[in-house]
């Protein structure tokens, strides 16, 4: 199904018409134009390509003149960009599949080229699912990855945060596919169903959305409509 790629902001909290308080994350969705339009006949599937933000240009070339430090769009860019409509090449480029059932959901909605997509898509009270990237934490051991307990803490004991043994030595030999062990913690794709949207603000382009979502503050988030 459509969704919109938005930046979290951060979490707040609103209160519904009984006076109950609401955790709420802030999601900041700024106009998002199509910039590739998938059919079926082509993939197999139907789907739409959005932009968000925008990407500094590259200075044209003149004698004499240094190039500007930072990242510019590469050219590629410029051209996708120009195909759609657009002057400036959208800093983040997300694809959404239109048809997430096909043939549960034969009415697929249609997009062109040059249209936009706004947070009125949305309506409060509406569930949606949202994926974003989880913090990094870096290598981490297996108390503060897995939450393992760690061992005692006096008597002698010197291996507070091991993990201890990781298998056995005669049988099976080896160490088992899958165990829990230390190593790179976040950083990871994570997407949460059933999602309350509380408000829209289309004025200023934000989303509340009931609870919390992966990602830090300013992180990328794609917030789909589900069912």
């Amino acid at each position: 199904m459509i969704g919109i790629i938005g930046k979290k902001l951060g979490m707040t909290q609103i209160f519904d018409a009984q006076g109950q308080q609401i955790p709420c994350t802030v999601v900041e969705a700024t106009p998002n134009p199509v910039t590739k339009v998938v059919t079926p006949e082509q993939a197999g599937f139907a789907s739409v390509e959005l932009g968000y933000g925008a990407q500094r240009l590259a200075r044209e070339s003149k004698k004499g003149e240094r190039t500007p430090k930072g990242r510019r769009a590469t050219k590629a860019e410029v051209g996708h960009a120009k195909k759609a409509g657009l002057e400036v090449p959208p800093a983040v480029l997300r694809s959404f599949r239109l048809d997430d059932a096909p043939g549960k959901n034969p009415e697929v909605p249609t997009y062109n080229v040059g249209d936009v997509i706004k947070v009125d898509i949305f309506t409060p009270g509406e569930l949606v699912k949202v994926t974003g990237t989880s913090k990094g934490r870096g290598f981490q051991g297996v108390v503060k990855r897995h939450g393992f307990g760690g061992g005692p803490n006096t008597h002698g004991n010197t291996k507070h945060r091991r993990p201890g043994s990781i298998g056995p030595g005669t049988d099976p030999s080896r160490v088992i596919k899958g165990k829990k062990m230390p190593g790179h913690y976040g950083a990871e794709r994570h997407t949460q169903i059933n999602l309350r949207v509380e408000k829209i603000d289309a004025e200023r382009n934000l989303i509340y959305i009931r609870g919390s979502v992966a990602g830090p503050t300013n992180g990328i988030v794609l917030v789909r409509k589900q069912g």
